[in-house]
C-alpha cells in the first residue's frame, strides 16, 4: 500500500524507479521515527545525481494520502518516515480475529501449478541428517506455496539402476554369504553399515540358503531396494512429510525419453562425438567447457537423465518448478539448465535452491551418534535424540545458504534458550490464560472493544501480529522458511513482554478487574495464539496447549 503510493509519487515527481530497485519499508530503530521508514530517496540519488533530501522532499510533496498513514516526515539525509494510524492497526486486528486459521493465507499464486522436487535420495541406505535438512526445507516450502494459493505437487526422483545399485546388491549378497558361514573378502568401496547385514538377515530368514549359488544379484537388489525405500518412507512420515509422486529414473529409458533428448540435441547441433563419447555444447550457454553426456562405454552421465527428467517436468505443464539440492550440486545443475536451453525450453520457470551441509554438534564437538549404520548420522537417530518438532525447527531457523551447526545440547533443552521451546511455550502460555479466563467466568466471546488497547506493549504486539501475512508472502516468494521462524521468535518475545507487564503492574494484567478491558486483552491473546499456531503449522510443527 505505502510502497505502491511511493512508486506513484516518484512517477508524479518525474523520477524513474529502475526495475531492479525494490521500494523497501523497514521498521525504524527508534519509535519516535514512526512505524515504517524508506530509503528510496537515497537509493535514487546515485542514479539521478541529486541531493537525496531534495528527492525525499519532492516525493513527500507528490505523495497522495494513504488511508493507513496519519503522518509523513523527512529525517536525516533523506529518509521518509511514516506513522500508521492507531485505528488502522485496530481494524487489522479485527480482520485477524475474523480470519482465524485462514489468517496469513493469500491467493497471489492462484492457478499456478508448482512442482517441488526434494530429498530424491537413491535407495542405497538410510536418510542422513543432510537429507533431513533438504526434506524439511522442501516440505515447508511446499506448505508456504500452498498457503499462498499455489497448486503444489511434491515429487521424489530416484534412480534404482546403475553402478550404485549393483554395488548395493553385491554388498547384500556378500553379507548373506557371511551369514551362511562363508569367509568373504568384503571390498572397501561396497556399502558398509549394519543396515546391509539386517537386509541380508531378512533375506536369509525368508530364503534360507537357497540363494547361495545364485548367478545374479537381482533378488538381492530388489529386496534391498524395497526394504530401504520402506524405511525412507517411514522416516519421512515421522517428520510429517509425504509425496504425491515418486518418479523412477528408469522410466525415462523405458519410455524412450532419453533417446528423444539425444536425437533432439543432435538435430539442433548442440551435441557431438569425440573420443567415443557424446558431448553437450554447454560452452555455448555460458559454461566454461563442454560436458560429456554419454561416456565412451555407452553409459550416460547423470546430466543426460537429469535433462530428460526436467524436460518431462516442463512438458507436464508446471508453471513453476522448484528444485532443492544439496551443496554438492552447485557446480552441476547449470549443465542441466544449459541442456534444456539447447532444447529450446524456457528455464525461467525453474528455480534451484541450494542448501549447505549440516554438522551435528554438542558441547562444541562434532558428534558421531553411532557407528552402527556406517560413518554418518542417520535422520532417524537425530529424531530419536531431539524429537520431531525440534528437528524440523532447527533445520529451518537458518538461511538455507548457510552451513548449519545443529546444536544437539541446545535442541534437548526445555528452556527459553531453545528457540522452538520458546515459541511453543508462548502458545501454551496463551492457551493457559484463555482457559483460566473461561474457568473464572470471564467473557472472551466476540464483540470486544479493541479501542481499549492503548498500552505500549499491547500496540507493539498488535503491530507485530499484523506483519504475519506479508512475512508469509515474502517467505514464499523468496523460498525462505527461516523468515517464518524469525517472525515467530519475534512474536513470542512481544507476547512474553506483553504478559510480563501484568506482573509489574496489576492494572496491566490480562484478567484485570475491568471486564471490558479484560475482554479486549483476551481478544488480543486469542489473536496472538492464532498467529503462532498458523506459523508453527506452516513449519510443520505442533502448537501445544500445555508444556
Amino acid at each position: 500500500m505505502i510502497a505502491a503510493s511511493l512508486k506513484k509519487a516518484a512517477q508524479k515527481a518525474g523520477y524513474d524507479i529502475p526495475e531492479n530497485l525494490a521500494v523497501e519499508l523497514t521498521e525504524p530503530k527508534q519509535k519516535s521515527h514512526g512505524d515504517l521508514s524508506t530509503n528510496l530517496a537515497l537509493a535514487l540519488a546515485s542514479n539521478l545525481k541529486k541531493n537525496p533530501r531534495e528527492i525525499a522532499h519532492r516525493l513527500t510533496q507528490s505523495l497522495e494520502p494513504v488511508e493507513a498513514v496519519e503522518k509523513v516526515e523527512l529525517a536525516g539525509p533523506g529518509f521518509i518516515n511514516f506513522t500508521v494510524s492507531r485505528s488502522w492497526y485496530l481494524s487489522g486486528l479485527e480482520r485477524l480475529i475474523s480470519a482465524g486459521g485462514a489468517y496469513g493465507r493469500s491467493t497471489w499464486g492462484k492457478n499456478s501449478r508448482t512442482q517441488v522436487e526434494f530429498v530424491s535420495a537413491n535407495p542405497t541406505g538410510p536418510l542422513t541428517i543432510g537429507h533431513g535438512r533438504q526434506a524439511v526445507l522442501g516440505d515447508t516450502i511446499a506448505r508456504m506455496l500452498e498457503a499462498t494459493g499455489h497448486e503444489v505437487t511434491r515429487e521424489y526422483y530416484f534412480n534404482n539402476a546403475g553402478r550404485q545399485m549393483r554395488v548395493l546388491a553385491r554388498s547384500v549378497r556378500l553379507r548373506y554369504l557371511e551369514l551362511l558361514g562363508e569367509t568373504v573378502d568384503f571390498p572397501e568401496d561396497h556399502y558398509q553399515g549394519q543396515y546391509i547385514v539386517d537386509i541380508a538377515r531378512h533375506i536369509f530368514e525368508e530364503k534360507g540358503d537357497s540363494l547361495k549359488d545364485a548367478e545374479n544379484s537381482d533378488f538381492f537388489q530388489e529386496s534391498a531396494e524395497s526394504i530401504i525405500f520402506d524405511e525412507i518412507r517411514k522416516t519421512l512420515k515421522r517428520l510429517n512429510i509425504t509425496f504425491d509422486v515418486f518418479y523412477n529414473e528408469k522410466s525415462l529409458y523405458e519410455s524412450g525419453k532419453i533417446d528423444e533428448v539425444l536425437t533432439l540435441l543432435k538435430q539442433k547441433g548442440y551435441s557431438y562425438q569425440k573420443e567415443g563419447a557424446v558431448w553437450l555444447k554447454t560452452s555455448e550457454f555460458g559454461q566454461d567447457q563442454d560436458r560429456v553426456i554419454v561416456k565412451s562405454t555407452g553409459e550416460p552421465t547423470y546430466r543426460l537423465p537429469d535433462i530428460a527428467y526436467h524436460r518431462d517436468k516442463l512438458e507436464r505443464g508446471f508453471d513453476r518448478i522448484v528444485d532443492i539440492f544439496g551443496a554438492d550440486h552447485v557446480a552441476t545443475y547449470p549443465d542441466v539448465l544449459a541442456g534444456l536451453t539447447a532444447l529450446g525450453y524456457d528455464t525461467d520457470r525453474i528455480r534451484v535452491l541450494i542448501h549447505q551441509f549440516v554438522t551435528l554438534m554438542e558441547g562444541g564437538e562434532v558428534v558421531k551418534m553411532s557407528t552402527r549404520r556406517a560413518n554418518y548420522v542417520t535422520l532417524d537417530e537425530l529424531i530419536d535424540e531431539a524429537g520431531v518438532d525440534v528437528t524440523r525447527y532447527f533445520f529451518l531457523n537458518r538461511t538455507s545458504s548457510s552451513h548449519l551447526n545443529f546444536d544437539l545440547a541446545l535442541a534437548k533443552k526445555q528452556s527459553d534458550e531453545n528457540p522452538v521451546y520458546y515459541v511453543q511455550y508462548a502458545h501454551a502460555r496463551i492457551c493457559s490464560i484463555l482457559k483460566k479466563a473461561r474457568d473464572q467466568g470471564f467473557d472472551s466471546g466476540g464483540g470486544a472493544d479493541l479501542s481499549l488497547l492503548t498500552g505500549e506493549e499491547e500496540m507493539d504486539l498488535i503491530k507485530g501480529l499484523l506483519e504475519y501475512p506479508e512475512t508469509v508472502s515474502r517467505a514464499a516468494r523468496e523460498l525462505a522458511p527461516h523468515l517464518i521462524s524469525a517472525f515467530l521468535e519475534k512474536t513470542a518475545t512481544l507476547y512474553h513482554r506483553f504478559q510480563h507487564e501484568g506482573k509489574v503492574d496489576p492494572e496491566r494484567r490480562v484478567l484485570t478487574e475491568n471486564p471490558s478491558l479484560a475482554k479486549a486483552r483476551l481478544a488480543l491473546c486469542g489473536a496472538a495464539r492464532v498467529v503462532l499456531a498458523n506459523g508453527l503449522a506452516l513449519l510443520g510443527i505442533g502448537a501445544p496447549e500445555r508444556m
